[in-house]
């Protein structure tokens, strides 16, 4: 009697799934950790203000002085902040890409090992018939009203299901595919561009903070020789603007764009992948339509000679009859495996695209 193997099989299936969860989560938390604790440490210096020691002579002739103090840049301290936001949208973005490239890689095995379990469906059901079919025969056979190459003929049958059964169940075992995301895929992408957008424009206010900068600087200056007086106090505002500002941040905006633009086409991106990924869909919908319309044919012509002998009444009608079911059966498992399939391609492609 068949057993089914997965029964035994889900539990490792389900620690497999759990597991590739897990490594992703893990691997996103130790991304972000590591741009977030680059991104701390990039900020403390720019907020830390700038120790500064030496000598200094104001003027020929006048006496050697040593400087001691400390500046700070407002605009350093507008980059940590900047600084910060960058690696959080670094972050995110790679959360999105990750989940996005998993899904795109994965969609048509996804799709594939669905179909494989949706035949090994139509096998159990068509093995179900068959197994009627064939105890009926075996009635008949020890009444002395069929012969035994009747039956054997339905047993061969019976082999073909088993061993497409079985190549069936391989298949599907050579199919890894980890645990996907339960939104479409267009949702996902989206995210994933809105992301690179926002990293992008993170970016361009930190740059944009080089056009200009406000230092205090603040210290003591002492007379080295002779000592005339005690450590005297010191300060200073200084202002810096870059005047080409408006034209910097003017290409600052292009690269922007550009970049959006450049990761629509890139091959290896996900906007790109995506697109090969729908081509694919519309391709084995096709390809698959159009083996679903010859099966429908000969199934046709299956099922018009099963009417045609109706109710046999003699051991060849009969003999023909099983004959017709059996192929009857076979056809239904490819017909309904490819009905299947151009369902589920269907789908996809409107719920993802």
């Amino acid at each position: 009697m068949f057993q089914n193997p997965w029964k035994w099989a889900m539990p490792a299936v389900l620690l497999i799934a759990v597991g590739a969860i897990a490594q992703k989560q893990t691997d996103q938390r130790a991304y972000c950790s590591y741009v977030i604790e680059q991104a701390e440490a990039q900020r403390d210096l720019l907020r830390t203000p700038i120790a500064s020691a030496g000598f200094t002579q104001p003027e020929t002739g006048l006496p050697l002085q040593v400087v001691a103090g400390a500046s700070l840049g407002l605009s350093d301290v507008r980059k940590g902040s900047l600084t910060m936001a960058v690696a959080r949208k670094n972050c995110e973005l790679y959360k999105a890409t990750t989940a996005a490239q998993q899904d795109v890689q994965y969609a048509v095995a996804n799709l594939e090992r669905e179909g494989l379990r949706n035949r090994l469906t139509l096998i159990d059901q068509a093995s179900r018939s068959l197994d009627a079919l064939m105890e009926q025969t075996a009635r008949m056979v020890e009444a002395q009203n069929a012969t035994r190459i009747m039956l054997f003929n339905l047993q061969t049958t019976k082999i073909r299901l088993e061993s497409d059964r079985a190549d069936t169940q391989s298949k599907i075992s050579a199919i890894y595919v980890p645990p996907l995301s339960e939104r479409p895929l267009k949702e996902i992408v989206a995210e994933k561009q809105d992301g690179e957008a926002g990293e992008q424009k993170a970016l361009e206010k930190l740059n944009r903070q080089n056009n200009w900068d406000v230092a205090l600087s603040v210290g003591v200056h002492q007379q080295v020789n002779p000592v005339a007086y005690g450590p005297q106090p010191y300060g200073a505002v200084s202002l810096n603007y870059n005047f080409s500002s408006h034209w910097i941040n003017t290409h600052l905006d292009r690269a922007g764009e550009a970049y959006s633009e450049w990761k629509k086409v890139q091959e290896g991106d996900v906007v790109r992948n995506g697109e090969v990924l729908r081509q694919q869909l519309v391709d084995g919908i096709a390809a698959q339509e159009g083996k679903l319309r010859m099966l429908k044919e000969e199934l046709g012509q299956v099922d018009k000679n099963l009417r045609a002998i109706g109710d046999p009444n003699t051991s060849a009608a009969f003999d023909f009859r099983n004959q017709l079911t059996a192929a009857q059966l076979l056809l239904q498992i490819e017909t309904g495996d490819a009905a299947f399939r151009v369902e589920r391609l269907r789908e996809y492609l409107s719920r993802n695209y």
